[in-house]
């Protein structure tokens, strides 16, 4: 498994340590590291707006201006759905984790058996992760979980993916981005690639999606779609 990670501490030999453990731990058990370090919370979300691919953060809680509790709820109100591990020296800030799901807080210094064992719990939830999609959408990178598209359309160069939190726009064509979405997913029309997952109702001329959205259904695919809808279910 790749691991896609980020180290945010404003504490610069705690941060580079933090970094080398997991990519340490990560070649020691089969898995492909990824990681960058981050001397601020300001500095990690200049380049999470470029690429918000991660599969784990660990963030120090107690760094200036923009700590790593607002950090965290900041992304995850953004819609973040990785992993997050927090480092701190007081557990006064333990309860404050419940609030952005967070995996587990280690006390500084740290104990590299106990950082060992919360990868592997990261590991395990993320192995365990919904099937996601990764788009370029013009200078940023995201996950899209697929769970979470309800259809794509495509406009000459362009494609765009509506999700229940939005739309994402992309210049990949559509007949590659259905190769990358997987099962669940059908071809009603040229312009058009569905989420069976989201379908209520099919015609012969349209397609209507759980949020009343009504799409063309291209000629000669009725029984098609019925089929592969009926396959899904």
């Amino acid at each position: 498994m790749k691991l896609k990670f980020a180290v945010c501490d404003d504490d610069g030999e705690a941060l580079n340590a933090l970094s080398e453990a997991v990519t340490r731990w990560a070649d020691q058990n089969g898995h492909i590291p990824c990681g960058r370090t981050f001397p601020s919370a300001e500095a990690f979300l200049f380049a999470y707006e470029e690429d918000s691919t991660y599969d784990l953060l660990l963030l120090d809680v107690e760094m200036q201006a923009l700590s790593g509790i607002d950090l965290a709820k900041r992304l995850r109100r953004d819609g973040f759905g990785g992993e997050i591990v927090f480092i701190t020296s007081h557990f006064e800030f333990a309860g404050e984790g419940y609030e952005v799901d967070a995996l587990h807080y280690l006390t500084k210094p740290l104990s590299t058996e106990k950082l060992y064992t919360v990868l592997e719990k990261a590991a395990a939830r993320l192995s365990a992760e919904p099937p996601s999609v990764t788009v370029t959408c013009e200078s940023a990178t995201v996950k899209l979980y697929t769970s979470r598209i309800l259809y794509a359309e495509s406009f000459r160069h362009d494609l765009v993916i509506h999700t229940e939190k939005g739309d994402y726009s992309t210049k990949e064509g559509i007949t590659a981005f259905e190769a990358r979405a997987g099962e669940g997913f059908y071809r009603i029309h040229r312009s058009y690639l569905v989420s069976l997952s989201k379908v209520v109702r099919i015609s012969r001329t349209e397609v209507t999606l759980k949020d009343g959205t009504k799409l063309p259904l291209a000629r000669g695919k009725y029984d098609d779609v019925n089929r592969a809808f009926i396959a899904c279910m």
